[in-house]
């Protein structure tokens, strides 16, 4: 299973809703709060190539984009080949 770092910020709906499909389907994440580590948004802004916005999802080193972007990819059968890689 690939390593999955998702940006996120506390009452955010797309970051709750991004953590619940990667925990209903199993997956493990680190989860970087840029709210509680403020110093950390300028690596997510530079990895994510310029987003400013959360949740921000890599799975390995490989940016997937938003909550809106990975269920794009899920609901296109991608996202479970990628979490398996």
């Amino acid at each position: 299973m690939s390593h999955v770092t998702i940006y996120t910020k506390a009452y955010c709906p797309y970051c709750v809703r991004a953590k619940s499909v990667l925990d209903n389907k199993g997956v493990s994440y680190q989860e970087i709060r840029i709210d509680e580590q403020p110093e950390l948004r300028p690596e997510m802004i530079e990895r994510a190539g310029g987003r400013t916005t959360v949740p921000q999802i890599f799975i390995g080193e490989r940016h997937i984009g938003g909550c809106d972007d990975m269920l794009a990819l899920d609901v296109s059968g991608k996202l479970d080949p990628l979490l398996n890689s």
